[in-house]
């Protein structure tokens, strides 16, 4: 498999958009690239896929914009490229929740690593014996792919319906640790503060989403495939492709 996937994102103030778009567009181009790239006043969106030597230079050139000088990415590998064109596209919220006052940038949630998320989870309790609960923030036809084992959902079918389904459920928790995840973990920058701000303590998210999990400790815990947003429809806890197509040049 030599295309290489990537997916990041950060929350950070845009207020050159536009312009931004017209550079981006242009470098994606000119390196050959293929994916969709979200940017709105609150920060960046990137999916992508070429070959590695073409991803790393544009990594290299979008992080000499001190904006992006930290972004790092989620990796994974197909045999071909997953995406029919490259599209760069302005948008009011990189991942719409429709809680305007919700700023990652500003202060973000308490986050746990896979790692000790799995130790969690093989033990059946956090690290002061409280019992876990795992929130998927994920709509409905992502969570019939795959999710963690016993993990809760509230059947939403799209994001913007969990800050209502979160606060009918938010007294259910009490005592509990609660940890919730995503694909790559930007649903949860926002859910998490969002939990926070109804009252809710003790509440986590995974740090770099299920993507993150599967590349640092595989698909322990974990039951199906996770859905990604590209042609390959899913990877599996090895990320690989579940149901790649025919190839996009």
């Amino acid at each position: 498999m030599s295309i290489l996937n990537i997916s990041t994102y950060k929350f950070v103030t845009l207020d050159d958009r536009e312009a931004l778009r017209d550079r981006i567009q242009q470098q994606c181009d000119a390196l050959g690239l293929k994916g969709t790239i979200l940017l709105a006043p609150e920060g960046i969106n990137i999916f992508l896929a070429a070959e590695a030597s073409a991803i790393h230079a544009f990594l290299e050139w979008l992080r000499q914009d001190s904006r992006f000088a930290d972004i790092a990415a989620k990796e994974s590998w197909s045999g071909s490229v997953p995406f029919r064109k490259m599209r760069v596209r302005l948008k009011k919220e990189i991942i719409t929740m429709k809680v305007s006052d919700i700023r990652p940038e500003d202060h973000r949630a308490e986050s746990v690593s896979p790692v000790r998320l799995k130790a969690w989870l093989d033990r059946g309790h956090d690290d002061l014996g409280r019992e876990i609960v795992m929130i998927d923030t994920r709509n409905v036809f992502e969570v019939e792919a795959g999710t963690f084992v016993n993990a809760l959902d509230f059947g939403i079918e799209r994001f913007s319906q969990y800050p209502q389904a979160i606060a009918a459920r938010r007294n259910d928790f009490s005592g509990k640790t609660v940890v919730t995840f995503c694909t790559g973990g930007i649903r949860c920058e926002k859910a998490v503060l969002y939990m926070n701000r109804i009252g809710m303590e003790g509440v986590y998210q995974l740090d770099g989403g299920i993507l993150k999990y599967f590349e640092e400790v595989g698909g322990a815990h974990w039951t199906g495939n996770c859905v990604v947003f590209d042609d390959r429809n899913e990877v599996d806890p090895a990320l690989r492709p579940a149901r790649e197509t025919l190839p996009h040049r």
